[in-house]
């Protein structure tokens, strides 16, 4: 029972749950079996692999500088000025001259290694939450893809010819306040390149987890001010309107889906409580497993806002971003059975797929990525606890910890050799292509709110 004598602390959520999820993956693991990896004789030689796990152990010392580095200068997306510049003089330590500033993007960086043939894409993140500083620890996979990148560089002059293909490095800043991959997408990031990867700081090792679809609303109820206590009945009431919308999302939450999120906080409610408050604003996030059903449920929060400013006789301006905003991710089997091999090869052990509770999920702009071309966008374990969750501060002490510094190494290895194998196997790639389309294809990414909000 609450301490009823002390209530200006909030009450500790119960961790029950926790163990509860931890018990329900152990058994559904012994179920399933270990993830599926790639075969011992598919993929690039052993020999290149080996000597790719060398070229990372000599690179192992400036891969965690640069995760250190970038963890104790968080940035904000599109601020990421010190990231950046840090990536581009570890690229220039080792002979290689990136384009900083690419496709019109201040703080997006690009390079290339290899030779006419296949190419494939290793993407970074490196921005930072706002007073959590590195909480999704992209400070680990920053360190993951460039560490990856530098190691391929450095096997190719070691044994020229090893990269039968293309190498891209693209950075992708404001993950977390943007959809910045699908802004790059539209002008030109993949133009050329058949395959994109990169991972993903978490507490465990996991092939896959659920990364929902995202659509952000920025709302503004338009009210008319007024004296609230001579004339508030000359008044329409923004705040108000917000009010009801907020309400009417706590009753529709009862009639989502089970994977369905809907979160939504309070920009502006007014300056003072005198004054029927003439102006409102909600920044909301409505998230969904599917495409199909995260429009469905848009149009469901769009009729609700729509309701509380009829109740209240307030105007409601209903304001989206211009890009569409994250896509639910598409992970490739094939690159995935790669990853997994590569791990194991580091003594760890990825979780297969729908061994975790689904119930853990959030959302990424990489499913921009993944929907048109083949990707993954595995998870490696930078935490000690299994049930640290990302986004707290607990998160971003581990990224920048022991356990985030071995991430990191791992992590560039496991990419590395990913890009890799699909380079040296035509075979595999063609399974690569043959999952892709098997799982979709190409998807309309870029118009797919479009039509929609054409008919409205």
């Amino acid at each position: 029972m609450r301490d009823l004598s002390d209530l200006a602390r909030p009450t500790a959520p119960s961790r029950a749950i926790q163990a509860r999820m931890a018990a329900e993956t152990a058994e559904r693991l012994q179920a399933s079996g270990p993830a599926v990896a790639l075969a011992p004789d598919a993929g690039a030689p052993v020999d290149l692999r080996q000597a790719l796990g060398q070229a990372v152990g000599s690179l192992a010392d400036e891969v965690v500088a640069l995760s250190r580095d970038i963890h104790a200068h968080p940035e904000l997306g599109y601020e990421e000025h010190h990231a950046v510049a840090a990536v581009a003089g570890r690229l220039r330590a080792h002979g290689i001259e990136p384009e900083v500033g690419v496709f019109g993007m201040e703080t997006a960086l690009r390079a290339e290694i290899g030779r006419s043939g296949p190419a494939i894409a290793i993407l970074a993140e490196y921005d930072a939450l706002p007073g959590i500083g590195h909480g999704c620890g992209h400070n680990v996979m920053c360190a993951n893809s460039v560490g990856a990148f530098l190691a391929l560089a450095q096997l190719e002059r070691a044994r020229p010819g090893a990269l039968p293909g293309r190498v891209i490095l693209q950075s992708t800043p404001a993950e977390e306040n943007s959809t910045a991959k699908e802004v790059l997408c539209m002008r030109g990031m993949l133009d050329g390149v058949e395959a994109a990867i990169q991972t993903h700081a978490y507490p465990m090792d996991l092939t896959r987890q659920t990364w929902l679809g995202v659509r952000r609303l920025e709302v503004v109820f338009h009210g008319v001010a007024a004296h609230a206590s001579s004339q508030p009945f000359m008044g329409r009431n923004a705040l108000d309107a917000a009010t009801l919308a907020l309400s009417g999302f706590a009753m529709l939450r009862q009639h989502i889906l089970p994977m369905d999120r809907l979160h939504a906080v309070v920009v502006d409610g007014g300056q003072v409580a005198n004054v029927i408050p003439e102006r409102a604003e909600l920044a909301i996030m409505v998230r969904s497993k599917y495409p199909e059903t995260l429009r469905d449920i848009v149009e469901r929060v769009e009729d609700v806002l729509r309701g509380a400013a009829l109740m209240t006789g307030t105007g409601v301006e209903i304001r989206t971003d211009e890009h569409t905003n994250e896509m639910p991710v598409r992970d490739n089997g094939p690159l995935l059975e790669s990853w997994v091999r590569a791990q194991r090869e580091r003594g760890r052990d990825p979780l297969p797929s729908g061994v975790v509770s689904e119930t853990i999920a959030a959302g990424t702009d990489f499913g921009n990525v993944s929907l048109r071309v083949p990707g993954i966008h595995p998870l490696i374990r930078a935490t000690e606890r299994p049930d640290v969750a990302l986004h707290t501060r607990e998160m971003a002490a581990a990224a920048g910890s022991a356990t985030g510094d071995a991430a990191a190494v791992d992590g560039a290895y496991g990419l590395a050799a990913v890009a890799l194998d699909w380079l040296h196997d035509g075979a595999l790639r063609q399974r690569v292509r043959a999952d892709f389309e098997a799982s979709g294809g190409v998807v309309d990414v870029a118009g797919f709110w479009k039509k929609r909000d054409a008919s409205h």
